[in-house]
């Protein structure tokens, strides 16, 4: 009887095991990543970041406080608001000038040019780090009656005139930073003339003011087409110049300006009730959050 062949066995796939062996694996490796750097992981607190304390039971939480753009109320002595004062027509005599000296507020000097103490007044205030400008004689309208001032800017001028006029008055008032009009109701009108102006100005560097004589003023305007700083005059203080409680009302006028605005400019003249009102006025307005600034710092 012949022997039978024992039958070949094939071997056991072991792929079914291997892979479950394989998913254990890979299910354990997640868990131990959810564990470690997973939602449940603290992330340490930051030294440079302190959270807000705790809010204790019945305690109101305090309100952010206000950014720049939200107004605070006004506390005593905080500044809410800036205030130029430029004091025309200075150059005839030295008394007014050294009572406006003798201020701690920064008033500024618009100096005439070509007066007996147009340098003196100049040079003094200087000294007293005020900012000094050439008040520049312009052409009024009217011109009746009245003596042009020395070193007047006029219409007919030839142009060679015209340069050699605003050089002579820059010349003799060392030290100004910029110039504003005296008069010049006509001039500051005539938009070429300004061109001429404002081309000399630009070469010395020097801001303008707007005297605002004339409603219809180019000057401004042009000043800033030939990229000039440049300002223009809020609040006239003494139009009556021997009127006390109308200086005064003025002067309040231009207080309520600056507190709307933030700023303003008021021009007045060296007349005694003038400064005697303004000194009694500047006694109280940092009472009110205002300081009195250079003019130079309100030109853009």
């Amino acid at each position: 009887m012949a022997q039978k062949k024992p039958s070949a066995r094939k071997p056991k796939k072991r792929g079914g095991s291997d892979r479950w062996l394989i998913v254990g694996i890979v299910v354990s490796l997640l868990v131990v990543a959810l564990v470690l750097w997973g939602p449940s992981r603290k992330f340490p607190r930051l030294e440079h970041v302190r959270p807000a304390p705790a809010k204790k039971q019945g305690q109101v939480a305090k309100k952010p406080e206000a950014g720049p753009s939200t107004p605070l109320p006004v506390k005593p002595g905080e500044k809410t608001a800036v205030i130029a004062i430029v004091i025309d027509d200075l150059g005839q005599d030295l008394k007014p000038a050294r009572e406006l000296l003798a201020l701690t507020d920064r008033i500024t000097f618009a100096v005439m040019p070509g007066l007996a103490y147009s340098k003196k007044i100049a040079e003094l205030a200087g000294e007293k780090k005020r900012d000094v400008l050439l008040h520049l004689p312009m052409e009024p309208k009217n011109q009746s009656g009245k003596k042009r001032a020395k070193g007047t800017l006029r219409s007919d001028m030839t142009p060679m005139e015209f340069m050699a006029t605003i050089s002579e008055d820059i010349e003799s008032v060392p030290a100004a930073v910029g110039v504003n009009n005296h008069e010049g109701s006509a001039l500051t009108e005539n938009k070429e003339a300004m061109k001429f102006l404002m081309t000399e100005l630009q070469t010395r560097n020097v801001f303008f003011l707007d005297s605002l004589t004339n409603p219809k003023s180019v000057a401004y305007a042009t000043a800033r087409e030939f990229g000039l700083k440049a300002a223009k005059r809020d609040v006239f203080l003494d139009n009556e110049e021997n009127n006390a409680e109308y200086i005064h009302g003025q002067l309040e006028e231009l207080a309520r300006i600056a507190k709307k605005r933030g700023k303003a400019i008021g021009v007045g003249h060296p007349h005694p009730v003038t400064i005697s009102e303004l000194k009694k006025w500047l006694t109280g307005i940092r009472e009110q959050g205002i300081e009195i600034v250079p003019v130079s710092q309100l030109v853009k």
